[in-house]
């Protein structure tokens, strides 16, 4: 079994993106790298100060942002297109922080009862929010990081004031974003320890806690705001070594269920569609008998604990049932990679998943090789062996 580099965050006095970044590069990012990325993000104006700070005698990493008059928050499209605009942020980067991102606005878009696509982003939309999940998200990938695990989260207590008034510690759509993870109350007078990006980013980014065993190599401490008496308000992050996630470990999952049985073939299709397009690792209907022996058809649809929620509503938006069941479940997943190759100037993705006796597969992505064909007029199947040829000749 090899072995890789995790990131374990100890978020022992909560958690926030600016409390990340400082803390990866009291690790080794490289602080100038950090000071470059409002550029390469477009956000003209903005400086990025990195300097060393103390709390209560630990010494930190503490980062700031000089932020000229922007916008006052953006939606979650303009934040999509701000990053693919500048063509360098690597595809599994740009994956994770638009799950960051899409998160928050799940969470914002369901208290605040009106949806995604009209949310508008006051926390996570503003320019040091961008800055945190962008900058936290590909600073762990510079540093090699292949899995990252997060240990009790401390939440704070009393009360925040928020864009829409005084809302209690931690404030509703950030503890919506902890649904599933492991945290405290307290300390008493802490006031707020949790962001909702720094929520965000840990339940995206988070395996789940520490293993049991690793080899730790380096460690550092991103500061906080808050400066308290008693202890030192920062995040740790440990960089260790350990074996990689073994081929038959088990992920929870969460199986959503509904019978419709007046719904014609095309709109079942085109809501099965709409859910994998909400983010569902997969949407199966299956024929079923119902009441009175009518037939009908069971949607199912398997999903992240973090995605049910959205997805529960959008089952019953997209169909005609008054109910969703929901029950959680094991899933054995092969461990895959996805690689991009070119062939005849076109990008096709291609997934490469590890049997248990050390085997590769590749696959490359139907839709991708679709796309080619059209664009050369070569046949799909010789696009697609040629697609996965190139990729494992990457891989070696």
């Amino acid at each position: 079994m090899s072995r890789g580099t995790i990131a374990i965050l100890d978020p022992y006095s909560g958690i926030a993106g600016d409390m990340l970044l400082g803390a990866l590069v009291a690790v080794g990012l490289d602080p100038d790298w950090l000071k470059a990325l409002p550029a390469t993000l477009g956000l003209d104006g903005v400086t990025v100060d990195v300097r060393a700070v103390q709390r209560v005698g630990i010494g930190c990493v503490k980062v700031d942002f000089d932020i000229p008059p922007q916008p006052h928050g953006r939606h979650l499209s303009g934040i999509r297109k701000m990053i693919a605009a500048t063509g360098v942020v690597p595809e599994p980067v740009r994956e994770a922080a638009d799950r960051v991102f899409t998160l928050i606005a799940e969470q914002e878009a369901e208290i605040h009862g009106t949806t995604v696509e009209k949310v508008h982003l006051h926390e996570v939309g503003a320019v040091d929010a961008i800055l945190d999940v962008v900058g936290g998200v590909w600073g762990l990938h510079l540093l090699g990081v292949t899995r990252v695990h997060c240990g009790p989260i401390q939440l704070g207590d009393g009360f925040v004031r928020a864009a829409h008034g005084v809302l209690p510690v931690p404030a509703p759509a950030t503890m919506r974003i902890l649904e599933g993870l492991r945290v405290r109350p307290g300390p008493d007078g802490a006031g707020e320890l949790v962001t909702p990006t720094g929520a965000a980013l840990a339940r995206v980014l988070s395996a789940g806690p520490a293993p049991r065993e690793y080899v730790p190599r380096r460690s550092g401490f991103g500061a906080g705001t808050k400066e308290f008496d008693d202890r030192a308000n920062a995040l740790r992050v440990i960089l260790a070594e350990a074996d990689d996630a073994p081929s038959d470990a088990h992920e929870s999952l969460v199986v959503l269920a509904a019978d419709v049985d007046d719904m014609p073939g095309e709109a079942l299709a085109d809501a099965a569609e709409a859910l994998r397009d909400a983010g569902a690792l997969d949407v199966v209907l299956l024929q079923t008998v119902m009441k009175k022996g009518r037939p009908g058809v069971r949607v199912e649809v398997l999903a992240r604990p973090e995605d049910a929620r959205e997805l529960e509503s959008r089952i019953l938006v997209h169909t005609t049932t008054i109910g969703v069941r929901h029950s959680s479940v094991a899933r054995r997943a092969l461990p895959r990679t996805r690689v991009v190759a070119t062939v005849d100037g076109q990008r096709i993705a291609v997934k490469a998943s590890r049997t248990p006796d050390g085997a590769t597969r590749y696959k490359a992505e139907h839709d991708d090789v679709a796309a080619a064909a059209r664009a050369t007029g070569r046949p799909a199947a010789e696009l697609a062996r040629a697609a996965v040829e190139a990729a494992r000749a990457e891989q070696g």
